[in-house]
């Protein structure tokens, strides 16, 4: 009961903001412009290629006539609809950069035969973990072979990250791959390290049951990973089932709020390029900013492109001159899943890991201090 009326909650919030405001037509607004830019839109175009099929698919699916007559499916206004239950957790192995193997090789390039090798050879080192309780041990184990792709960093077209600028290099902590990918860093501590664990700040937005932020949000992690996407006129609500977040985005060319208003998911606002869904956020909150980045400049691009009846290819470009050298682009197939629909994510009733951490760290502190009483 619980879950339906969260799902019935979601839509009527969203059909009821679309009706009682007046927005221009879908499809006006301002045009994304910058460094790489465009480079990356004809990379998300041919990642979008891979979406479509995964390794199985590419050696047993010669039916190209039939892909070619599939329409992109229109709302009763007329919008593409995108509408649906969606996971990417089949992209759980896959590795955000480019690995060593494939170096001077492109994404796509790597597909067929030797893909599902690949995936193959990740299943294999997923299922020969040792046994324990870990983040390791939360994968669906057995869909690694599900993936789409070699790695997910599609442009620069070498699979990397570029550099971070000088100010950066200065404002910036070490990076810390696995909790920068899903956007889990803190700027202090951690329940992933040592510490110190002297308030709840210590412990990351994460921890404490407050946000993912985005894109952290919509990149595959150890469980949760299931998405809704629902549609009004004039707005598309995304609902993350990690730490319960919705999205509502107001299309139609809205310009965005005020420089000194900043939230945790940012101020988001799209408009429609065809059948793809561009979905441009600002306004972040220091906070939370992707992998560390500069709040003040800052803009995070999305592509939602529907690319077969159970695939939209999402695609983010990160753009940020005071944090890298260019922007650059990652992408990945949502695959349709009404089999695990967004699910209730009772974080802070369950979080018993904060006061445990905490109370820990108190009693601790009195050993210490005991400790240092004794002659």
């Amino acid at each position: 009961m619980t879950r339906r009326l969260i799902t019935v909650g979601a839509v009527g919030f969203v059909v009821a903001v679309a009706s009682a405001i007046s927005v221009p037509v879908a499809g006006q607004g301002s045009q994304v412009t910058g460094s790489g830019l465009q480079g990356a839109r004809d990379r998300v175009q041919t990642a979008g290629q891979l979406g479509n099929r995964n390794a199985s698919q590419e050696a047993s699916s010669p039916q190209p006539e039939a892909r070619k007559k599939w329409v992109v499916p229109r709302t009763p206004w007329g919008d593409p609809d995108l509408q649906g239950n969606f996971t990417n957790k089949y992209e759980q192995s896959t590795p955000f950069e480019r690995p060593a193997e494939f170096e001077g090789r492109r994404v796509e390039d790597v597909k067929g035969a030797e893909l599902a090798a690949v995936l193959k050879k990740r299943e294999q080192q997923v299922l020969e973990r040792p046994a324990g309780v870990g983040p390791f041990q939360f994968r669906d184990s057995l869909e690694v072979t599900k993936g789409s792709r070699a790695w997910l960093v599609i442009d620069p077209p070498d699979g990397k990250i570029p550099p971070i600028t000088p100010e950066a290099q200065r404002r910036l902590a070490p990076p810390e791959a696995s909790l920068d990918a899903v956007n889990a860093r803190p700027r202090a501590g951690s329940s992933f390290n040592d510490g110190p664990f002297d308030g709840p700040e210590d412990l990351s937005l994460f921890d404490r049951c407050v946000t993912r932020g985005i894109p952290g949000s919509m990149i595959p992690f150890i469980h949760g990973n299931s998405y809704q996407i629902v549609q009004a006129p004039g707005f598309v609500g995304i609902r993350y089932e990690i730490i319960h977040e919705t999205r509502v985005i107001p299309l139609g060319g809205r310009p965005h709020v005020g420089r000194d208003i900043r939230m945790d998911m940012g101020d988001a606002r799209g408009r429609w390029e065809g059948n793809t869904l561009v979905v441009e956020t600002t306004n972040f909150a220091d906070r939370t900013t992707y992998r560390n980045a500069n709040a003040a400049t800052l803009r995070l691009i999305e592509r939602f492109t529907r690319t077969a009846p159970d695939t939209i290819e999402w695609a983010v470009t990160v753009d940020d001159p005071k944090t890298w050298t260019r922007s650059w682009t990652f992408a990945m197939p949502l695959t349709r899943n009404d089999r695990e629909p967004v699910l209730e994510f009772a974080c802070h009733e369950g979080n018993y890991a904060v006061p445990n951490i905490l109370s820990a760290a108190r009693a601790a502190d009195r050993n210490h201090a005991a400790a240092a009483k004794k002659p």
